[in-house]
């Protein structure tokens, strides 16, 4: 059987995908790790990497391997966890990662509350868009991640957390409420790639990004904000950024009156040690945001 260190270089070459960059990060030389990878190479009977691809990609093998590498290397820490808490030294660290149209107003929201709540955690946080937080998770990089749904993976528990609606901010309309059809007079202002609230507007609206001669894709919801405030045209918030009392955010209709809406939700591995402390931000959240709404009018936008 192949070392604990021998899966620990693994690991790392497959997040790294190069020798020099993974050998800095394990603190060995390049010949080193090489050497060692040869060796488990060998125990095994199979190549785990394809050195002729830059960057280094998995063989087949190696990749039906890494995932038993990933729950080995996992099992493997609760021996340190245990010995810990033996000790009575051990405390636990939980990371999570959020999509930033989540964490724009949850962090400050609920900060402080997670660290009333889990007083003997080492709480760390990170925004991260989506496809960032279910690499983190496949990775173990992160305890759970809060993102907009549905993610069907068998290797995850999800959580729903609660829906809410999407609004328009478009200050140029004097209306109470907008359609689809009132926004294609409107430009429409983007979250840049990969942030799921940019796919759903442009699926509900249906926008062809390509057509326009001039646009500005934005990181941050307050800086597209602003260029709306600047500009003219629109771009669509989750209500609960919304501040309160302000005309300049309008609720969506389609053509059949549905309004869009998304739903938040919580993803954790299934065979996480650290369900506890992952239960009480799952609740804390859901006793915040989970008000009943008319499921009938919400139309859940997917983020693929």
């Amino acid at each position: 059987m192949i070392s604990i260190q021998q899966m620990q270089y693994i690991l790392v070459l497959s997040e790294e995908r190069q020798f020099q960059r993974a050998s800095e990060k394990c603190f060995v030389t390049q010949p080193t790790l090489s050497m060692q990878l040869k060796k488990a190479e060998n125990t095994l009977g199979y190549t785990i990497f394809d050195r002729s691809t830059t960057p280094l990609e998995l063989t087949p093998f190696g990749e039906l391997l890494l995932p038993i590498v990933r729950d080995i290397l996992s099992e493997y820490g609760r021996i340190n966890e245990l010995t810990e808490k033996q000790k009575g030294v051990y405390r636990e660290r939980l990371r999570i990662g959020i999509i930033p149209t989540v964490a724009d107003y949850m962090v400050p929201e609920l900060f402080n509350r997670w660290k009333e709540d889990l007083t003997d955690v080492q709480l760390s946080i990170e925004e991260m868009k989506t496809e960032d937080v279910l690499l983190a998770l496949d990775q173990r990089k992160i305890d759970v991640g809060i993102l907009a749904g549905p993610v069907s993976d068998p290797k995850l528990r999800s959580t729903v957390l609660f829906d809410e609606e999407i609004l328009a901010f478009v200050p140029e309309s004097t209306a109470e409420e907008v359609t689809t059809e009132d926004l294609e007079n409107y430009h429409p202002w983007l979250l840049t790639s990969g942030n799921c609230l940019r796919t759903q507007m442009i699926h509900f609206c249906n926008l062809n990004t390509e057509q326009d001669d001039w646009n500005y894709e934005g990181g941050n919801m307050k800086l597209l904000r602003q260029m709306v405030e600047m500009n003219g045209g629109y771009t669509l918030i989750p209500e609960r950024s919304v501040p309160k009392k302000s005309s300049k955010y309008k609720r969506i209709r389609s053509s059949i009156g549905e309004v869009p809406a998304r739903q938040i939700i919580a993803l954790s591995p299934n065979r996480s040690t650290k369900w506890g402390s992952i239960e009480k931000i799952v609740r804390s959240v859901q006793l915040l945001y989970s008000a009943k709404k008319d499921a009938e009018r919400m139309k859940l936008l997917s983020w693929k």
